[in-house]
């Protein structure tokens, strides 16, 4: 059965056969064009789709799809969305692919996804609760109870980069607020910190703020610690409010080296109190792939029982 797993970012998507055991094969990315609107992100997808069921020699039975992005698991619309993605909100993102490509699709956010998948085969596995974090393009959450994350009232439970937070007063987030999480720890607003703080324009992205943070680069050195550890205090709150067993990060800036770590977990541990002080904080162990195995893992069950996935 060939299952597809899709993790549609803001920035990129990448696509691939998803085994039952969790396996990845064929795996394919594309950038996303974000900036040509929802029908043109849904044809690149389904393109992309195409192409990995191509090469792996079968057809897709269904495909699981991780959006940014809140989502309704039940009807795979995008309730609300940044302006990462032009005009996403509002996109019947599986109607949309089923539609272009003949088989059921699943939808889900994103994070959402990325957590079932590290509570299937990851750092979260066997854990009958646990906070993951994705620290990327956004900056997006999921509450894990009994493997499944946790959807809220309105489908948005997670939400952790609109968080109001101390140090963002006045920093744009991707909702078009201000003052969120998002808006100072997130890779697009670590590069934008850097720029604020005096920092060399000729340098591009994140990635170089964090390199020149590695380098000894004093004023990159500043942006990576004010920015991660805004996420530690957010961490800190968040474990107080869900006393989960573990605390998984993940997303690009999960790989920004050990000063973003150590603030990270400082500034975390700073406000935790008893008996949470000493709860495991650790990388995502399935890396790119989480979301993508998550979202198969999701749809697979439609597959079997078409009322399974709401």
């Amino acid at each position: 059965m060939t299952i597809v797993g899709v993790d549609l970012g803001g920035t990129k998507t990448a696509a691939a056969i998803v085994e039952p055991d969790g396996s990845v094969r064929y795996l394919a990315q594309i950038a996303t064009p974000g900036a040509d609107g929802a029908e043109a992100v849904l044809d690149a997808v389904a393109g992309l789709v195409r192409d990995v069921a191509t090469t792996s020699g079968g057809e897709p039975v269904a495909v699981g799809v991780a959006s940014a992005g809140t989502i309704d698991p039940a009807s795979g619309v995008v309730l609300a969305a940044t302006d990462a993605i032009a005009s996403w909100a509002g996109t019947a993102v599986a109607s949309g692919l089923s539609a272009r490509l003949g088989v059921p699709v699943a939808v889900e956010n994103d994070v959402a996804a990325h957590a079932r998948g590290e509570a299937l085969h990851g750092a979260a596995r066997g854990q009958s609760c646990a906070l993951m974090i994705a620290v990327g393009t956004g900056v997006g959450g999921a509450v894990l109870l009994d493997g499944e994350p946790l959807r809220g009232a309105q489908g948005a439970a997670g939400a952790i980069g609109h968080l109001p937070t101390p140090g963002a007063e006045g920093m744009r987030c991707g909702c078009g607020g201000t003052g969120h999480l998002e808006a100072i720890a997130s890779g697009p607003a670590l590069y934008r910190l850097y720029l604020a703080l005096g920092g060399d324009h000729s340098v591009i992205g994140s990635r170089a703020v964090v390199e020149r943070a590695m380098r000894g680069e004093a004023l990159a050195a500043s942006a990576v610690r004010m920015s991660a550890r805004a996420l530690g205090v957010a961490v800190a709150g968040l474990v107080a409010v869900v006393d989960p067993g573990i605390v998984v990060i993940g997303g690009g800036l999960a790989e920004a080296g050990e000063l973003w770590w150590q603030e990270l977990e400082s500034a975390a541990r700073a406000g935790l109190v008893a008996p949470a002080r000493d709860i495991r904080i650790v990388p995502a162990a399935l890396g790119a792939t989480a979301a993508i195995v998550g979202a198969a893992h999701r749809v697979s069950a439609l597959v079997a029982s078409p009322t399974a996935v709401a």
